[in-house]
């Protein structure tokens, strides 16, 4: 697994370039709410509306889908309530030349919540760019916390984390107490929503006393939100065990949402 916004080649796969190879041209007959991202076969029907109805959430579009090949729609209608940040951000891949491809990473020691990968073109460098966001939609079923920390971290946000590293070029925080710039957009979206901000990057162990007959180590990532009228500000946790969600070692200690 890599830090955020790195990249990986897929080239080895000819498989997956040649399935590439083909559905890229299609894109080109798009109306003007088709995005350039698509999900792969693989991605089942069940896992895109469970991607889409956080994302309905978050952008305030009611008809937000993905249509019977798998391609994200933002719908025409009008927003009802919802981020307006998070709808600017979408609307961005209307236009990009690249395409986002995404998989359904499920149940991998390799992926810690969402990670991105790049397709890199062996023969010709010319090729539209073909970014990979992997999911693992097991890892967010792992999650225990506070229901308002909860709702501010679910596959729809891995998404738009990845989607924004992209996008905006940001990179992630690689010291404890900052988020780094691609988050703090994020955080902006979750503000607009009233929803706590993600006040750290990195997670760090929860301070339990272990017993070495388990073999767990469980970890916490805090959010904040403040009250606008008291100036008060409540601290929220999300904790998982980081021995079920994904691999410690090394470069893989750091945060979620890679």
């Amino acid at each position: 697994m890599q830090p955020c916004g790195s990249v990986s080649s897929f080239s080895r796969f000819p498989c997956l370039v040649l399935l590439l190879l083909v559905a890229i041209p299609a894109l080109a007959e798009t109306d003007s709410r088709e995005t350039r991202v698509r999900s792969r076969a693989e991605f089942s029907s069940l896992r895109r509306e469970q991607l889409a109805e956080k994302l309905r959430k978050i952008t305030g579009w009611s008809d937000l889908r993905f249509d019977q090949n798998g391609i994200l729609k933002l719908g025409k209608s009008t927003p009802l309530q919802g981020s307006a940040t998070a709808r600017n951000l979408l609307n961005s891949s209307v236009a990009n030349p690249s395409v986002f491809m995404l998989e359904d990473a499920s149940n991998r020691k390799d992926v810690v919540f969402c990670q991105l990968a790049l397709v890199i073109w062996r023969d010709d460098p010319s090729y539209i760019p073909v970014h990979i966001i992997q999911i693992d939609f097991a890892d967010f079923d792992n999650l225990i916390g506070d229901q308002r920390a909860l709702r501010a971290f679910d596959v729809g946000w891995g998404f738009l984390h990845e989607f924004n590293h992209i996008i905006s070029d940001s990179g992630d925080s690689k010291s404890l107490g900052e988020v780094g710039d691609c988050e703090t957009l994020i955080n902006q979206m979750r503000r607009e929503l009233g929803l706590p901000e993600r006040s750290d990057y990195l997670f760090t162990d929860l301070p339990l006393r272990q017993n070495s007959a388990f073999t767990t180590r469980f970890v916490r990532l805090p959010f904040d939100q403040k009250n606008a009228t008291s100036g008060k500000t409540r601290r929220y946790w999300l904790t998982w065990d980081a021995t079920v969600v994904g691999d410690l070692t090394g470069q893989k200690q750091i945060a979620a949402l890679k």
